[in-house]
């Protein structure tokens, strides 16, 4: 009886034993795309114990006890923890942009995150997809800190201007962008295809040399995963666009009356005597502008087995512009190919290419500034025949009936590379990047007549076609070798040659007496071979460049970390003795929290200490050194003028690059186990060397040819100060809801600090009769807004009395309702030496704040982008006696005490028209760049029907814009002297889109 009790027992805590223990199986995918995911690794937590997901992301684990917690980790995701209490427990993983462990690449290599010494900024491929950037550069506004991206224009296909860290040089400002290891362009690429956008800010991009002192973007795109299925994905996205806003003007009624008023005070005939019918005239605005249609189609197959990865994607965007969308327009194609194959353990091979092709059809860009002039008492289709708005005011719509224009252009980019791994630690790369692009233009300028005198008559019709190719071919190969010396020695070294070769051939012509008058028959071989006027230029480029560079990384316990490089750069474009520079940088980090006093802190999850300096260099100009004939003269021949060409600008053998010193000291600062994080850096630049153009010293180095120019010099320098701050906030990570905030501001103050002979620099324009509106100048920042300041309006004559005189402006007669400028010299008289600064360009700060999150099946994003501190030039307002007039005139001076800030309206010449910081406003903005809602269907349901995902989403881009200014838009026209005034410049769309992303 005691045996039979005493084996019942065993068998019972038997039982209980195998009931505490289950055999846990399922599988693992990524939670945004529901692909599996192979690889990931499990393990119990607190053991060694644990095991790898299969191809399909299965995994199984025997014998684990209920209520154990197991630990699933996998490279690019976030650490998940979940607690076993079934036999079956399927996980998604998310992405996590924010991991210490994220590999990021920083320039011929890559690192861990938490090992970067330098200052870095990433953008991911959730923001990407968030906010559907036709330009890949655009995502890059608002979503990371120092970087600012204004437009050229908002028409479709126009350029993307991309600022890190502020305006340096009055040149060129535009970063180098680096695409899978070859010199790209982010206006080629299709976004789809991108998986991360790094930027590199501070003094380690001078492992890129001469093209490193503007920043570095780094792009990397996708590729499969091995041992991974193939799967094929859909994206595609319609889109209605609209203008943000049309600007206030007079309607007929209105512009009648102030126009009477402005003859009667002139004691002038009246214009119109029959105001009572004319009603609210015609809207050029509304005519002008329309709504149009945006569409992107995108399909992408990636996957991989053993050996080998591959993605290949064909993409589609075709928009219309919403102004004149038949004349205005935008379509590019890509077909993109990712490959790497293993060809054994040591070596690997891979492929990337990109083909792409592009439209565009665009206008004269002085359309929407007569729409604006143009008064509203025409009828839509009637010229100013007898010249009643002056000169350069034309009917908007007989001069877009004469617009014909179209540039077409095709490529290939990308590279070849050979990646061999001969002993355990060394890893040598090969590769050769390319770049192949043909570009035609042509344009076509009809036999037109708007009235009498008009600048824009032609009398003669023509024909402008341009072709081109250029080709860039880059070879570089650069061995890295990684060690450990006596367990706590980390050491990397990096070290390689880049040989680079950029060619260009092109030819542009412009004939004349197009056949027909017309558009259909516009090509140069159909032109007038008799004509005087016909020309035929060609152009041809050979630029080459060689390197060397070295990079040394060490780090202490993976506490103390060092990195110091250089680079030897030679560049054809300067002269044999100032081809050649060394350029250098240095950077340290200490990652605080792994000190034993941090270690096990509850609050600080990691802190790091970085800081950098060193030297860059900013290739800009060509053939400086040597005398080209690129300039027009005009001789006497045989007893008769004749035009020919001549010496262009003089050489300038001492001509060399830019150079820019760097210093950077930031902090990377994450708390209670980095949910909260802080990136906050100071950085100081000084940009020596600037190049200028034309300047005043042909003294020294001798008179120009005819039609010739001053040389080119290096002859200034600036430097800019600032700061960053970026914050990410996760506020919630549960399974069902997830909210996630993000904060950046930069700072950016820059100042001219010498420019040679104490000399200045004028850009931009400002109307007929001005001097340039913009300078760069000894004291002041680069592009600034150099203008009278004015001081209210005149009220009385007693007030113009006591006021020094005007009549230095040029106009000799000064009345009550003009506007009065201040004597800043104090010198008695007000003239154009009383011009001051009156504003600036480029904002003081930058901001981006960020919002996303998720509940069960719904997802939401909201992008907001902020610039504060700048100003604009309303250049698209004339005070032409007859021209229409913003609706503000409405408030005018009329009489003493009517108005202090809008002048009277008159007939005759006054100083009103000047430029000065009448026309400057503050362009301060707040801008909703994006808000987005989508829905992600449960896998159940997609099962059922052999998906992996299915989403549909909307999405508004540009929803609103919060701004002082009175023009279309804040953020057009960036560059360096010259950059912000509005010309009437196209703006930006606002888009409501409807989209769908499928996966198979």
């Amino acid at each position: 009886m005691r045996k039979k009790i005493t084996l019942l027992f065993l068998l019972f805590v038997g039982f209980c034993a195998t009931a505490q223990t289950l055999n846990v199986k399922g599988v693992v995918k990524d939670a945004k795309t529901g692909d599996p995911l192979p690889g990931v690794s499990i393990i119990i937590k607190g053991t060694v114990v644990g095991t790898e997901t299969d191809f399909d992301g299965l995994y199984s684990l025997s014998k684990v006890d209920r209520g154990v917690t197991l630990v699933f980790n996998y490279l690019g995701y976030a650490i998940k923890e979940v607690v076993v209490n079934s036999q079956t427990l399927n996980v998604s993983l998310e992405e996590s942009a924010e991991s210490l462990d994220e590999i990021i690449v920083v320039g011929y290599g890559k690192q861990k995150r938490k090992d970067v010494t330098g200052s870095v900024s990433i953008v991911g491929e959730e923001t990407l997809e968030a906010l559907k950037p036709i330009d890949a550069t655009s995502a890059l506004q608002g979503t990371t800190s120092g970087v600012a991206v204004n437009l050229s224009s908002g028409a479709p296909g126009a350029k993307v201007n991309i600022l890190i860290r502020g305006v340096s040089s009055n040149t060129n400002n535009q970063p180098l962008t680096i695409v899978d290891g070859y010199e790209g362009d982010l206006n080629s690429i299709n976004p789809n295809d991108i998986e991360s956008i790094t930027v590199l800010k501070d003094a380690q991009a001078a492992i890129y040399g001469i093209k490193g002192a503007n920043g570095v973007v780094l792009v990397t795109t996708k590729i499969g995963k091995k041992n991974k299925k193939a799967t094929i994905k859909y994206d595609t996205y319609a889109a209605f666009q609209q203008t943000t806003k049309k600007l206030d003007y007079l309607n007929a009624t209105e512009y009648a009356l102030i126009l009477n008023e402005a003859y009667s005070a002139s004691g002038q005939t009246l214009p119109f005597n029959n105001i009572g019918q004319l009603g609210k005239g015609s809207d050029f605005q509304d005519e002008l502008f329309n709504d149009a249609l945006l569409m992107n189609h995108n399909i992408s197959l990636s996957g991989g087995g053993e050996n080998f990865r591959y993605f290949i994607s064909a993409s589609r965007t075709e928009q219309d512009g919403i102004i004149a969308k038949d004349k205005s327009n935008f379509i590019r194609n890509n077909i993109k190919l990712n490959l790497a194959v293993d060809i054994n353990e040591k070596l690997n091979f891979s492929i990337i290419a990109n083909y792409f092709t592009s439209a565009s059809q665009g206008f004269d860009g002085s359309l929407l500034f007569n729409g604006l002039n143009y008064a509203p008492t025409f009828g839509l289709d009637e010229n100013d025949t007898n010249n009643f708005l002056g000169i350069e005011i034309v009917n908007p719509l007989s001069l877009l009936q004469n617009t014909f224009g179209e540039n077409n252009g095709n490529g290939i980019e990308g590279n070849f590379k050979l990646e061999y791994k001969p002993i355990e630690g060394l890893n040598i790369v090969s590769r050769v990047g390319y770049k192949i692009y043909n570009e035609k233009q042509r344009s076509f300028t009809p036999i037109q007549e708007y009235g009498s005198s008009k600048v824009y008559n032609k009398t003669q019709s023509s024909v402008y076609q341009f072709k081109a190719t250029s080709t860039r071919v880059n070879w570089e190969t650069f061995a890295t070798y990684q060690k450990t010396f006596a367990e706590d020695h980390n050491a990397t070294f990096t070290a390689g040659t880049s040989v680079q070769n950029d060619l260009f051939d092109g030819i542009y012509a412009t004939g004349f007496d197009v056949p027909n008058n017309s558009y259909e028959f516009a090509d140069i071989s159909l032109t007038n071979t008799q004509s005087e006027q016909r020309s035929f230029n060609t152009g041809n480029g050979d630029i080459r460049l060689t390197s060397f560079f070295g990079r040394a990384q060490y780090d202490y316990k993976g506490k103390y970390l060092f990195s110091g490089l250089i680079r030897r750069d030679g560049a054809s474009v300067f002269a044999e003795d100032k081809r050649v520079d060394n350029f250098w940088s240095v950077t340290t980090g200490w990652k605080v929290s792994d000190e034993d006093f941090l270690k096990d802190s509850d609050v600080i999850s990691f802190l790091k200490l970085r800081g950098s300096y060193g030297t860059l260099g900013n290739l800009v100009g060509d053939n400086l050194y040597r005398s080209l004939l690129s300039g027009e003269g005009t001789y006497v021949l045989d007893g008769s003028l004749v035009d020919g060409t001549a010496q262009g600008g003089l050489p300038n053998p001492q001509a060399t690059w830019e150079t820019a010193e760097k210093l950077d000291i930031g902090l990377d600062l994450n708390l209670f186990d980095d949910k909260l994080s802080f990136v906050a850096d100071y950085f100081v630049e000084t940009r020596k060397d600037l190049l200028i153009q034309n300047f005043p010293v042909s003294g020294l180095l001798g008179s120009g040819a005819p039609g010739g120019a001053n040389p080119t010099v290096n002859a200034g320098t600036s430097k800019n100060i600032g700061g960053e701050l970026a914050i990410n906030y996760n506020a919630i990570s549960k399974e069902d809801v997830s909210l996630n905030l993000a904060y950046n501001v930069t700072y950016v103050k820059n100042e001219v600090t010498e420019v040679l002979d104490d000399a200045f620099v004028e850009g931009g324009g400002f109307a007929i009769g001005n001097p340039a509106p913009s300078r760069m100048e000894v004291g002041q920042p680069i592009g600034y807004f150099y203008g009278l300041v004015s001081d209210g309006i005149f009220q009385t004559q007693a007030e113009v009395n006591s006021h020094p005189s005007q009549s230095g402006l040029g106009s000799n007669v000064t009345s009550p309702g003009d506007i009065r400028y201040k004597d800043t010299n104090g010198d008695g008289v007000v003239d154009f030496e009383d011009r001051v600064n009156i504003g600036k360009p480029q904002a003081d700060f930058y901001m981006g704040f960020n919002i996303s999150g998720t509940y069960k099946n719904w997802d939401f994003a909201t992008y907001l982008y902020a610039e504060v501190g700048k100003d604009m030039v309303r250049n698209f307002e004339r005070f032409l006696p007859n021209v229409n007039k913003p609706a503000y005139y409405l408030d005018r001076w009329t009489g003493a005490g009517t108005s202090n800030s809008v002048p009277r309206v008159t007939n005759d010449a006054t100083n009103n028209k000047l430029f000065s910081d009448f026309f400057v406003e503050d362009a301060s903005f707040l801008r909703l760049q994006n808000i987005q809602v989508g829905y992600n269907f449960s896998s159940d349901l997609l099962e059922k029907v052999g998906l992996t995902k299915l989403r549909l989403y909307t999405s508004i881009n540009n929803l609103f814009i919060l701004t002082k200014y009175t023009g279309f838009d804040p953020t057009v026209n960036g560059g360096a002297i010259g950059a912000g005034i509005d010309y009437g410049t196209y703006p930006s769309a606002r888009q409501f889109l409807l989209g769908l992303n499928v996966t198979f």
